[in-house]
Formats: C-alpha cells, sequence, structure tokens
C-alpha cells in the first residue's frame, strides 16, 4: 500500500480532520477480503469500478483520477479540459468508454475514459436547476439525476432523466422533501434512490425504489437510523447503502456510519462494515462487475 502522501491532488473543497486520512478500500459484499488499496493525506471520494474489472475511478482535488484495482501504482489524472472543479457525482457508461459527470457550476458533461474535452450533457434554465449525476440506463442512453431547483430558501430536490446524447429533462419527482440518489437497476426496471418521503422528521431519509417513470414507489429500508446510497450490483440481485447515526440530516461527512447488505427487494438486511466516513464514501456505485466485491472511502483518524 502507498505511503499517506498525495501531493499531486489539488486541495480542494472541504479538508481532512488533524490525523485524518482518506483510505480506497475494496471488500467482498460478506465482509470479508477488506484490502486497503490506497492511502491520502487529502480528501478522496465515490469509487467507481470500472466494468472490465481493472480500474476505480475516484474524486480528488475536484478532479477524477484512475488507479489499477491491485493498488500498485499511483492513481493517474484523468484529462477534462477545461474543468477543474468535479463535484464527486460521475458514472460509466455500459461499455467503460465515456464517464459521465457533474460539475459544480451545476451542469452535467461527458469525457471518454482516456480524457479529453468534456461535452456539455444538461440544459440551461431560466431558473435555478443544479444537475448531481447519479444513474445511466443499461443500455446507456439516458442518464438519472438529482436537480436541486430554485432560489435560495425555497430549494426542492427532486429526480429527472435526461438523454446522454443530450435532449429534454423528464421530471419523475415533484415534491417538497429532499430525494437523492436515483440509480437504475441492470434489468432497467426499477431506479433506486434514497429520502425523505415516508419521514416524520426532517432529515430521516430511508431507501426506496420505483419504475423509471417515477411510478411504482417500494419503500425498502424501515428502521430508526438514516439510509442513503442504495447502490444495486452487476447481477441484480445485491444492495450496499450507507446507514448513518439516527438524527442525522443530509449525509454529512466524518460520522459513524455503517454499510450495510440488502437484497433487491430490501430482504435481508445486515451489517457489511463501520467506520468513520459519510460524504464521499459511497455517493455513486461502486460494485465490482463480479457482483461479489465493491469499493468505497473511509476517512480514519491515525492514532485516535
Amino acid at each position: 500500500m502507498p505511503a499517506v502522501n498525495s501531493p499531486q491532488f489539488a486541495r480542494h473543497g472541504r479538508s481532512l480532520l488533524p490525523r485524518q486520512v482518506s483510505q480506497l478500500v475494496t471488500m467482498a459484499s460478506d465482509g470479508s477480503e477488506r484490502k486497503v488499496l490506497f492511502e491520502a493525506d487529502e480528501i478522496i471520494e465515490a469509487p467507481n469500478w470500472t466494468p472490465d474489472g481493472k480500474h476505480l475511478i475516484i474524486n480528488a482535488g475536484g478532479e477524477l483520477w484512475s488507479l489499477t484495482v491491485d493498488g500498485e501504482d499511483d492513481p493517474v489524472r484523468i484529462e477534462t479540459g477545461s474543468f477543474r472543479d468535479l463535484n464527486n457525482d460521475h458514472v460509466l457508461s455500459p461499455d467503460g468508454q465515456t464517464i459521465y459527470f457533474s460539475e459544480n457550476n451545476g451542469h452535467l458533461y461527458a469525457v471518454p475514459i482516456g480524457g479529453g474535452e468534456p461535452r456539455k450533457v444538461s440544459n440551461d434554465h431560466a431558473t435555478p436547476h443544479h444537475y448531481y449525476l447519479h444513474g445511466i440506463s443499461p443500455d446507456g442512453l439516458t442518464l438519472s439525476y438529482v436537480a436541486v431547483e430554485g432560489p435560495a430558501g425555497q430549494k426542492r430536490v427532486n429526480i429527472f432523466t435526461i438523454p446522454t446524447a443530450g435532449g429534454p429533462d423528464t421530471r419523475l419527482s415533484d415534491v417538497s422533501y429532499p430525494n437523492d440518489g436515483p440509480e437504475y437497476s441492470p434489468d432497467g426496471r426499477w431506479i433506486y434512490f434514497s429520502g425523505e418521503r415516508a419521514a416524520k422528521i426532517p432529515g430521516h431519509a430511508q431507501c426506496f425504489r420505483m419504475r423509471p417513470d417515477g411510478t411504482g414507489i417500494e419503500q425498502l429500508t424501515f428502521d430508526d437510523r438514516v439510509n442513503w446510497f442504495p447502490h444495486i450490483s452487476p447481477d441484480g440481485k445485491s444492495i450496499v447503502y450507507i446507514s448513518y447515526p439516527p438524527g442525522t440530516t443530509g449525509h454529512p461527512p466524518n460520522k459513524d456510519v455503517i454499510l450495510r447488505f440488502m437484497t433487491a427487494d430490501g430482504q435481508g438486511q445486515r451489517d457489511i462494515d463501520a467506520f468513520l466516513g459519510g460524504q464521499g464514501t459511497i455517493n455513486v456505485n461502486s460494485w465490482a462487475p463480479d457482483s461479489r466485491h465493491f469499493a468505497f472511502v473511509a476517512y480514519p483518524i491515525i492514532g485516535a
């Protein structure tokens, strides 16, 4: 495992706490085979596993980086042209040739996996409509995203889709409570997401799924914890999600979180791992192609 040293990453956004590091981890879904691939003394976030199983794509310093899953080599920056302020929402096309990402200017872009000047996918809106990407359909033709709509003090967070080639935005929800993390199932029959649809107190998010047209909503988690980002495996059978302590609002950093497992219909829930984490840990789908392993980022404080 490389030493804790990341001078190649720009300082961008939030910072680590004193003596804190970012650890890129892979693990089997039964909690075994835990391996720290890379440690950094800057924030790294949101790993994707490439469809060929050979690389992980991460966000660090507002940029995209690739590293091999054996952890033998340092990360290599993916060229994104004039864009150097990417947030941690990015997905890969089913063929692994394109990365779609959200930029902190509020728009969506596409860039070849080998890097280049990004192509804008999203639309300009007369009123605030900030795009946060989370999913791609199994045919590679549609992106699912969250829009933060409206001016300050009147913001709404709803789920939309848009063609990967560019085109009209299609609204799937129109509610006043937050929704997040919309992600297609591998068969295209469902979109999994988290939200406060069933919350009796603000911030009490749970995991749900719905049909791709926004109908047929089903709740999957029902406990007193705050549950976010249900990520479904490539074989469509398993879900890993992040579970925050009761009373958490949103998905903040530096919380004692649990990664949990459940089947695609919400059954068989069990803990996989617990650590200091949260924002950046598992914001995007990070399952390996074998549907047995997944990646995440932990943020331990060394010597604590």
